[in-house]
C-alpha cells in the first residue's frame, strides 16, 4: 500500500523494469556495444516488424530459465507490441511503468 501511494514498483517488478530498459537501449543502440551485439538480428525475418527476440533453449532444466540470456527474450516478448515499438526511452519508461503498475497492485 505504501509503494502504491508513492507510485513505486515492488522489487521484483523493478528488477524486470530495469532489465527491459537495458534491452530497449540495446535494441536502439543506446547501450554499450558488448550489450548491443547479442540482440542484433542475423537476417531480416517476416516477424521483424513485431520486434520479437529469439528465446534460446536453456542449458539446465532446473535453473536454465533464470539465465539472463533466456529470461531477457521471454520478458521482452511478453510485452505488448505498443511497448516494443516505442521509439523514445522516455515514452518506453512511461509505458512500461503503466504496464507493470496494475499487475503489481491488483
Amino acid at each position: 500500500p505504501i509503494l502504491a501511494g508513492l507510485h513505486w514498483l515492488p522489487v521484483c517488478f523493478r528488477i524486470n523494469f530495469k532489465i527491459l530498459l537495458l534491452v530497449f537501449k540495446a535494441l536502439h543502440s543506446q547501450a554499450p556495444i558488448y550489450i548491443c551485439d547479442p540482440y542484433k538480428p542475423d537476417c531480416c525475418l517476416r516477424s521483424s516488424g513485431r520486434n520479437l527476440l529469439i528465446v534460446p533453449e536453456p542449458c539446465l532444466i532446473n535453473k536454465g530459465d533464470r539465465a539472463f540470456a533466456v529470461r531477457v527474450p521471454k520478458l521482452w516478448n511478453s510485452l505488448l507490441q505498443e511497448l516494443r515499438l516505442a521509439k523514445l526511452v522516455s515514452s518506453f519508461k512511461s509505458l512500461l511503468k503503466t504496464f507493470f503498475y496494475p499487475k503489481a497492485f491488483s
